[in-house]
């Protein structure tokens, strides 16, 4: 039996030196930020560790910022962008247990959010389908990214 603990953490010092060391091959690169991209945020961007076992083996950045309604109206919804999981840790769903604990995590650390939305790209079938299991719905909405054509999904939070 497995027994690895995988958790949802918001970013701390202690995760930074694995999170700079993460590595995707190019054709998953395309899509998506490095965490060592991004890990400088700014106001209104929260950066979220995928933990297993307490060690960083996924990341994302939830964001309050004005990008937001370029992707929904609703007042109450967050972004969720660069999601990532380390390519010596893939394949064993991570990403997926990291999704599934969205639920809890926005309830107990943004308890104001009603919504979690997200673009991504057309090309990117693998995240699609990761997003789609997860609970995103596809809302129908198309716009143009640097890397083409992205859908916009959109996932509610259950009060």
């Amino acid at each position: 039996m497995n027994n690895e603990k995988i958790d949802l953490q918001k970013l701390c010092a202690e995760h930074k030196d694995a999170l700079v060391s993460f590595e995707l091959p190019e054709e998953q690169a395309q899509f998506t930020a490095l965490p060592k991209e991004v890990l400088e945020t700014r106001e209104g961007q929260f950066p979220v560790v995928i933990t297993k076992d307490d060690y960083p083996v996924g990341f994302f950045i939830l964001h309050t910022t004005e990008r937001v309604k370029e992707f929904t109206e609703n007042p109450t919804a967050m972004l969720l962008t660069a999601l990532s999981i380390t390519f010596s840790q893939q394949g064993k769903g991570y990403a997926w247990k990291g999704m599934a604990l969205l639920q809890p995590f926005l309830k107990k650390e943004f308890p104001h959010c009603s919504e979690l939305v997200l673009a991504v790209n057309r090309r990117n079938i693998a995240a699609q389908k990761l997003y789609e299991k997860a609970g995103f719905q596809d809302t129908g909405r198309r716009i143009m990214g640097k890397k083409g054509e992205q859908y916009i999904y959109s996932y509610i939070i259950e009060r």
